[in-house]
């Protein structure tokens, strides 16, 4: 990325300042940067939390499956706390067969667990692994940005594609008088996973107390090429299930901030950009989610 960039541009005034006839070789060795721990974190308003932990990766490294399955962390000790009910659980670590047969751990309530995310409440984490303590702090918000309905139009045919048979998706929403309102949204089609949107945050500075319609782009599996025919549309005969969240601002800004730094992977002309994340010391979020569901098949 931008390394990368300032690399090549070394090496073309090297080039450039070498005269006929003489050759220097160049060697460039790029420091390996410091392992962080990695918290991927979230509470959904009435369902119970969820704490995935792995380590940092140089840029550099080779990835297969036993580099992946090595990069969770283990044995950790966690804890959630509603703030409002001071009501605490500590967490246990759980392995999930994957279909490519390595296996997923995160950390989730006991059996029996009773604590589950409830709107207005705030949500402490804390993390006690390898000598080491994290704190951090969500709160799912009690009210936000509603998602009243959904409909669909048709993508006008074209000379290459004169029978499309897609659809982009709309949703009609609500949005509070009061400033300051972030969401993010998932889709599911048929019988796939939720995935996020391509771009799936954003806030109310523009919409601030209206009524208005969003184009919702289907959700994309980022671990997958996008084909740029097809990329948010959806097809006739679908049924669409969206997942729409009111978040905080610390969830808003740490997915604002990765979804930038991931669109722009590789663009050497882009404007760099920290994640934020909310875990002080470590990398990633703990977020809240306020969550509402929405439903429509788009018949034949």
């Amino acid at each position: 990325m931008k390394g990368a960039w300032q690399i090549g541009t070394l090496l073309a005034a090297g080039f450039m300042i070498s005269s006929p006839g003489c050759e220097k070789n160049i060697h460039i060795q790029v420091a390996s940067p410091a392992q962080e721990l990695v918290v991927e974190g979230y509470i959904e308003s009435y369902q119970q939390p969820v704490v995935v932990l792995t380590h940092s990766l140089s840029y550099f490294s080779r990835l297969d499956t036993s580099v992946l399955s090595s990069l969770f962390v283990h044995d950790a000790q966690i804890w959630v706390t509603d703030e409002q009910l001071h009501d605490s659980i500590l967490l246990e670590e759980k392995a999930h067969d994957t279909t490519g047969g390595m296996l997923f751990y995160d950390y989730r309530p006991p059996q029996g667990g009773h604590l589950v995310g409830l709107p207005g409440h705030a949500y402490d984490l804390h993390i006690q692994v390898n000598g080491k303590q994290y704190f951090a702090r969500t709160t799912i918000p009690s009210t936000g940005i509603e998602l009243d309905s959904l409909y669909y139009l048709l993508v006008k045919p074209t000379r290459e594609h004169p029978d499309t048979d897609r659809v982009v998706l709309f949703g009609r929403f609500y949005d509070p008088p009061q400033l300051g309102n972030y969401a993010r949204y998932f889709t599911k089609v048929n019988s796939e996973p939720f995935y996020p949107g391509y771009r799936s945050v954003a806030d109310d500075e523009v919409v601030n107390g209206t009524v208005f319609d969003f184009q919702l782009d289907r959700g994309v599996d980022k671990n997958q090429p996008i084909d740029p025919a097809t990329y948010g549309t959806f097809r006739l005969g679908d049924t669409i299930t969206v997942k729409f969240c009111d978040i905080d601002k610390a969830t808003y800004d740490f997915w604002r901030t990765w979804e930038y730094a991931f669109t722009t992977n590789g663009n050497p002309f882009s404007v760099p950009i920290q994640i934020l994340g909310n875990v002080p010391g470590a990398l990633g979020y703990w977020g809240g989610y306020r969550v509402m569901y929405k439903s429509i098949y788009i018949p034949k």
